[in-house]
């Protein structure tokens, strides 16, 4: 399992180490040690899955302090672009985003950070998208930001997008207290 830093501080793009034989193929997700190695979160309250149609935009999601939750994101089936959003006041990267291609093909995951938003683009019917947060859900807390106000292209022209996340506020109108 290899950790690659990008260029938003804290947040990591995993490499899986896989095996394979005649059965088919193993993949670890989450190893203790290596993320204590790099101070990544070591304790996961809740973990959850969405199964997407092509061209499903969710997002930009995140909690409020104090239920605030660092995120591991990875896609067993199908393919996504992952879009973490930086939304720390005090980060070099505020406002700057990473995108990311997660699939079951690269088997890469994705550590998200307290204070960035995160969203992703379907790319295939009935792709599944796995969620490990680090507290549990908390409808009082949950919030985000609009999808299409932070300078990201989606790269499409009709999203299916869900009447919450059009409803979220644009980036720049949002109070942020990270």
């Amino acid at each position: 399992m290899k950790t690659l830093p990008t260029r938003i501080k804290d947040v990591y793009i995993i490499k899986s180490k896989i095996r394979t034989d005649k059965r088919g193929a193993f993949y670890k997700t989450y190893n203790e040690n290596i993320f204590k190695e790099y101070n990544l979160c070591t304790e996961f309250k809740e973990s959850y899955y969405s199964i997407s149609k092509k061209d499903v935009i969710r997002g930009m999601h995140f909690q409020l302090p104090p239920f605030d939750h660092e995120k591991l994101v990875y896609v067993p089936k199908g393919k996504i672009i992952d879009v973490v959003l930086d939304m720390r006041k005090k980060s070099q990267t505020f406002g700057e985003y990473v995108d990311i291609e997660l699939s079951e093909k690269n088997k890469l995951s994705i550590y998200i950070p307290k204070g960035c938003a995160h969203g992703f683009k379907s790319l295939e019917d009935n792709t599944i998208t796995v969620y490990n947060v680090s507290t549990a859900y908390n409808p009082d807390y949950d919030s985000g930001v609009r999808w299409d106000s932070f300078g990201m292209d989606w790269e499409i022209d009709n999203p299916i997008v869900s009447n919450r996340d059009k409803g979220f506020k644009d980036f720049a109108e949002f109070r942020i207290p990270f």
